[in-house]
């Protein structure tokens, strides 16, 4: 008789797994689908970016080069491309270069559009500030002293990588707009900063004996000679291929 009642809530204890493997399948079967479409989205993602950077690299090198050769409209043409691309870096210094061929132009608006465009654009500081930089520097003959001083501010917080060009942007700025005093400050500044590279320390101390000799407004007109534009950032690398599992 024990041996009849183990047998029976054996079958009983059978019973119970079998239903809950059958409610459970289905909720097992949709995960393991998810997983599946989450790891198929992520390898076709990863593909269509490092596509994209291929691309972008290929059209930038290709635009260069025309803008050496003196092809500039085939140059504005191929940045215009890249400046469309999902490719983030390769966009934001489509979008830069773009802004020097107008500023090359004298178009000043345009060129500060794309700069903005630029900075709005980019995937990193390095190449962000360089164009809100270059974008200040086109402002410093037609926008406000205040408008100008706006948007260098941000550009001088500790750990930004052009903080010293634009501090030194900042002097000529408020020097243009006869804040002697300040511009000095601002030169003083440049002077004794120990990672402020040479020739912004040599360009600051010589700015601060013009102003202390009473020469100012001769350091004025050779702002544009003093202070040049940041170089463009390095252009970025194409990203290493991800170890994305492929399709099963």
């Amino acid at each position: 008789m024990a041996d009849l009642f183990e047998e029976v809530e054996e079958q009983l204890r059978s019973d119970r797994y079998r239903t809950f493997a059958l409610k459970a399948l289905p909720w097992l079967l949709g995960l393991a689908a998810a997983a599946l479409i989450a790891t198929l989205a992520w390898w076709g993602w990863s593909h269509y970016r490092e596509q994209a950077a291929a691309k972008a690299s290929e059209q930038y090198a290709a635009a260069l080069d025309a803008l050496q050769q003196g092809q500039t409209d085939q140059a504005a043409k191929l940045f215009t491309d890249v400046s469309k691309s999902s490719a983030k870096g390769y966009k934001s210094l489509a979008l830069m270069q773009l802004g020097g061929l107008q500023l090359a132009k004298n178009q000043t608006g345009p060129a500060v559009q794309f700069f903005d465009q630029s900075a709005a654009a980019a995937p990193d500081e390095t190449i962000g500030d360089a164009a809100r930089l270059k974008s200040a520097f086109a402002l410093l003959d037609t926008a406000p002293a205040k408008d100008v001083e706006a948007r260098l501010t941000p550009l001088m917080q500790d750990g930004r990588p052009y903080r010293i060009q634009a501090r030194e942007a900042l002097a000529f700025t408020k020097l243009m707009a006869g804040d002697v005093a300040g511009a000095r400050g601002d030169f003083v500044i440049i002077s004794g900063m120990l990672d402020a590279p040479q020739g912004a320390r040599v360009r600051a101390k010589a700015a601060m004996g013009l102003i202390d000799s009473g020469s100012a407004k001769a350091l004025a007109s050779t702002v544009h000679a003093a202070a040049a534009l940041p170089p463009t950032p390095a252009v970025p690398a194409l990203p290493a291929p991800q170890q994305a599992p492929g399709p099963q």
